[in-house]
């Protein structure tokens, strides 16, 4: 279902860092099956796709509702209360047009007068619905939102109307959201304790927004369970140890970026999602490789000259869509006024595949090696697989540069500036420290 090949990055490993890295992803995978490693009351992803099994039903059931009451359901969350679910949808519905639900718009990412007004607008001869996703419900971009499109539901249709097409996913006793939804009557589903935001993309998190977008979310997490069982292997032939290994081999001679690179644009929001795993799993203690990306060939035509010539301090991640869903030929033509014609009864995905092979090798003799992940196809059983090949990756990977994987300790750092410009109750020395501090700049 998923190999990955190190072809285009092996000049740039050495055979005993190979073997030493071996031992040490080894370890840490010893580390995380038995609890005894940083951040171990953040397990809960390793066997969750198993335990979701039995949620589908109510999941479904629910998502079920919300299509028949909804022409637009809003999805409220900002970092893995959404990016896993966006990632997903992106990924398996049609370019051009909705799969078998409601549309699905996500707000509460961001913090835009202008969208939040505009979605208003749009939704004035909508029936929509709202599934508002925090732990606390007290996040700053969630909460604004959901406060804001819950009042718009509520002088559409009535407190009680409201009151059954909104859908709160939360902690399971505690905190402001909890709260609202045992005092309002709204379904819930629970975020587990012990599953952070970035890996909670299998939970109902993900899995409601999924359901309610048509896609079959009993495949998704078979595709993950498969995983779990072919990732166990403690060798460098475990793709996820070819991986790890890889990258901090790269790691370790100075490369400091790490370009996630796809020539698929579906994959686009699997990027931001990966970015946010690894950024937020290893990005501490002045350690960790940054993770960007960029969508080919597209982007080679604005980023290629600097990773191809530019400083060498990155390496590329490369997935690849073995089979396409859909495909088709070049025509000939008599004038072949563009050229093209040696390219005749050729497919597209064959010429894409050709442009990522020659720009592999073009990036690897320039000094931008490339570890290239390939997966038969895109469907929601591999979509499953790849999101635990990836948390597992990252898991190891943190224990490997010595981090905890599982905690974001600098996140609160621009919460706490931003609180203090807002003069928020609370924070009132932090308000005269940061004003003064304006004056002075």
């Amino acid at each position: 279902m998923l190999n990955v090949n190190v072809d285009y990055v092996k000049p740039a490993i050495d055979s005993s860092d190979k073997k030493a890295l071996e031992q040490e992803i080894a370890s840490a995978h010893e580390k995380l099956e038995n609890g005894t490693g940083k951040g171990n009351d953040f397990l809960g992803w390793l066997e969750l796709a198993k335990h979701m099994k039995h949620q589908v039903n109510d999941i479904n059931t629910v998502a079920s509702r919300l299509k028949e009451s909804s022409d637009v359901t809003l999805v409220i969350g900002i970092g893995g209360s959404y990016l896993g679910a966006k990632a997903t949808l992106e990924a398996l519905k049609p370019y051009f047009k909705n799969n078998d639900g409601p549309e699905l718009i996500f707000v509460g990412h961001h913090i835009s007068s202008e969208y939040m007004a505009d979605l208003t607008d749009y939704l004035e001869d909508k029936r929509f619905s709202i599934n508002v996703i925090s732990k606390s419900g007290t996040t700053t971009e969630p909460a604004l939102a959901f406060r804001h499109f819950k009042t718009l539901l509520e002088n559409k249709v009535g407190k009680e109307e409201a009151s059954k097409r909104i859908v709160a996913t939360t902690d399971k006793e505690k905190g402001a959201l909890r709260h609202l939804a045992i005092q309002e009557g709204y379904d819930t589903f629970v975020i587990p304790d012990d599953v952070g935001g970035r890996y909670s993309v299998l939970t109902p998190v993900g899995l409601l927004p999924i359901a309610i977008s048509g896609t079959d979310v009993d495949q998704l997490l078979d595709g993950a369970i498969q995983a779990r069982k072919d990732f166990n292997e403690r060798t460098l032939d475990n793709p996820v140890y070819q991986y790890v290994m890889a990258r901090h081999s790269l790691y370790r001679q100075g490369k400091k970026l790490e370009l996630f690179i796809h020539y698929e644009p579906k994959l686009a929001f699997l990027a931001e999602w990966w970015k946010q795993l690894f950024g937020e799993s290893e990005g501490k203690e002045n350690k960790g490789l940054y993770p960007a990306s960029a969508g080919f060939t597209t982007d080679l035509h604005s980023l290629g000259q600097y990773i191809q010539e530019g400083e060498r301090h990155l390496f590329e991640t490369v997935i690849s869509i073995n089979n396409a869903s859909r495909d088709f030929k070049i025509p000939q033509t008599k004038a072949n006024l563009d050229g093209l014609n040696y390219l005749s009864d050729q497919s597209i995905d064959t010429i894409n595949k050709k442009a990522m092979q020659g720009t592999m090798l073009a990036h690897l003799d320039g000094g931008a090696p490339s570890i290239l992940i390939e997966v038969d196809t895109l469907d929601a059983v591999h979509l499953g697989y790849l999101f635990y090949f990836f948390e597992l990756s990252v898991a190891l990977s943190g224990y490997v540069l010595g981090v905890n994987p599982f905690d974001q300790p600098g996140v609160e750092a621009y919460k706490k500036n931003m609180f203090a410009l807002l003069e928020k109750p609370g924070f009132e020395e932090e308000t005269k420290v940061i004003k003064e501090r304006l004056k002075q700049s």
